[in-house]
């Protein structure tokens, strides 16, 4: 991940909303597609109520609108990449929710306060629901350490590998952690348990919904029950903060 002032989200209205992958049962297979076809693509049959093994259900999708967020760390796609979508390739930004919805994410010019530009983002809870000794400090815990010298580009400047946008969010987070008692994180170790999983899910959603935009379904053998299904990889629940 990078960040700067290249890098930074940009702004804008909300993305218009896509449409949902749904997934039904039938014929012993599964069918993802956006909206029930009239006939299965499988085996041809019209695909009647009846005929359906189990109602259709819509997967959740692995991204969230960052405003609408609290507490949270988010990745969202860099400004400079032109399509702001998650192909595995482009930089990425990362920014902290304020109990607010406002991001605060650190770049080539310091920190900013974003009240828009990342409603499509992969959100990470930091802080579980009931802790509300920390929801009450969230919000004046990070203004502080967003106004510390450390990320006034005057005392230090940005550098694409070591201090940088997510060097800003872990530093933080390892604050709070410290303060409540807790012991801090590593990059990799942070990378590994909290993010990594959400990203392979978005590039596994990703990957699904593509191919329905170009072939209208996709179809595979029915999977058992709890196997998981595409698009979906196991992580850590949100409101489990590290």
């Amino acid at each position: 991940m990078s960040g700067g002032g290249s890098q930074e989200v940009g702004g804008g209205a909300e993305p218009s909303m896509e449409p949902s992958i749904i997934r039904l049962s039938h014929c012993q297979r599964d069918l993802f597609c956006f909206s029930v076809p009239d006939l299965c693509p499988s085996c041809g049959q019209r695909l009647s109520g009846s005929s359906l093994q189990g109602a259709p259900v819509s997967l959740p999708s692995p991204f969230s609108n960052g405003h609408k967020t609290s507490c949270c760390l988010l990745v969202a796609p860099a400004h400079d990449n032109l399509h702001r979508d998650f192909d595995g390739t482009s930089d990425l930004h990362t920014g902290i929710s304020n109990t607010k919805g406002v991001v605060y994410n650190y770049t080539r010019e310091g920190v900013r306060r974003d009240a828009s530009g990342w409603q499509h983002c992969v959100s990470v809870p930091l802080v579980q629901p009931q802790m509300f000794h920390l929801l009450a400090q969230w919000d004046q815990y990070l203004e502080r350490w967003s106004q510390a010298p450390l990320w006034d580009p005057a005392w230090q400047e940005f550098h694409q590998d070591d201090h940088n946008c997510f060097t800003f969010c872990l530093k933080f987070i390892n604050g709070v952690l410290t303060a409540e008692g807790r012991s801090s994180l590593s990059k990799e170790a942070f990378t590994q348990s909290f993010i990594l999983p959400r990203m392979r899910r978005v590039s596994k959603y990703t990957t699904l919904y593509q191919h329905i935009q170009r072939h209208q379904h996709y179809v595979v053998d029915r999977q058992e029950p709890g196997s998981g299904e595409p698009g979906e990889e196991p992580g850590e629940e949100p409101g489990e903060e590290p």
